[in-house]
């Protein structure tokens, strides 16, 4: 029997989808009458096909089943601790206390330029800033937790209480302290792969997390990366990592989905990735799209330096917003926050 997956499509926006679904024309994502959807794409591994929400009652039984359920989810509003939702998408600002990190590394490796562009990012927008001391940029090499702690620690002091913060990390002691300095979430591109004890760590805590998917770590991931059907594969991973967790103990529903882009994918993966982005939201949790100045902008437009990409960073920015998608995370926090009210203010 073949699987399937509901995908929602075909978005309203602002004051016209209020109006669309109060006379039940759309139906509201997850329970936000501001951003809604009249079809749905119903996928399998061997086609595909996309129908009006009011053809649902053609399906046949078992397959009218499958997707009411999924709407059920898709519909449902989110909550999770110390985010809130009513705006979409939230900004998440990028500061890496790197020497290496792909993009702007050794820009903020001393506490009082770290400090000074944490206070920054806030102020232009930011609803969170996630904090890294350790790159994980194609082709990079694993640290020490002793290495990657001192580059952070120093920092985390500086954390102001109003300030919501996500810890990059992939490694459990490092998230431990990080939760004792008091952060809000934590964020392990390796989809709690990398290290056996973050998983215990983040039960034992009841820690809010992103789970991102990664082929491979980042010294390899890049090597040829290969799928059956990348866009159902990371579903499928979400799927089977959440009920994994869900059976070890971690019962909360404070955990965001990132696709991973860039994390062992090639130019055709992150496109189909992106344009597909809201097929997610039937797995029923917030998603992040991390695509800031990323190498797929490149590869599109022939911008080398990573910091000649805000417009590509821009254009998929605002794409992401128009899928639902709850989280953006990116470099240019003043320049996205910008371009995404502007851009509202036409569509309202």
């Amino acid at each position: 029997m073949s699987r399937y997956y509901t995908k929602v499509c075909n978005f309203y926006y602002g004051n016209k989808s209020i109006e669309l679904v109060n006379k039940k024309k759309t139906l509201p994502l997850n329970g936000d009458k501001s951003i809604s959807f009249d079809q749905i794409e119903i996928l399998s591994r061997k086609n595909k096909k996309r129908i009006p929400i009011h053809n649902i009652n053609n399906l046949s039984s078992k397959l009218k089943k499958k997707v009411i359920q999924d709407l059920r989810v898709i519909t449902k509003k989110i909550k999770f601790k110390d985010l809130k939702f009513k705006r979409i998408p939230n900004i998440m600002g990028i500061l890496n206390i790197t020497p290496d990190s792909f993009s702007d590394g050794g820009k903020f490796d001393n506490v009082k330029s770290a400090k000074k562009h944490l206070n920054y990012l806030f102020k232009q927008g930011a609803d969170l800033v996630d904090i890294g001391g350790e790159s994980t940029r194609p082709g990079s090499k694993t640290i020490s937790s002793k290495r990657e702690w001192n580059r952070i620690k120093n920092i985390l002091k500086k954390i102001k209480k109003n300030q919501i913060i996500s810890l990059d990390t992939r490694k459990s002691d490092i998230m431990e302290k990080g939760i004792k300095f008091g952060i809000n979430i934590i964020n392990d591109v390796s989809g709690l792969n990398f290290d056996k004890n973050s998983i215990s760590v983040l039960k034992k805590y009841k820690t809010p997390f992103v789970l991102q998917h990664s082929l491979g770590n980042p010294d390899v991931m890049q090597n040829n990366p290969t799928y059956k059907n990348v866009l159902l594969d990371v579903y499928d991973f979400f799927e089977n990592k959440i009920n994994y967790l869900r059976s070890v103990g971690i019962n909360h529903n404070n955990i965001i989905l990132d696709p991973g882009i860039g994390f062992g994918k090639n130019l055709k993966h992150n496109i189909t990735l992106i344009r597909n982005i809201s097929i997610y939201h039937s797995l029923g949790f917030p998603i992040l799209i991390g695509h800031s100045r990323k190498k797929f902008i490149k590869e599109l437009s022939g911008k080398n330096d990573s910091l000649s990409r805000l417009g590509g960073t821009t254009s998929a920015s605002i794409y992401a917003m128009m899928q639902g998608v709850q989280i953006i995370r990116v470099h240019d926090v003043n320049e996205i926050n910008q371009c995404l009210k502007v851009f509202k203010s036409f569509i309202n």
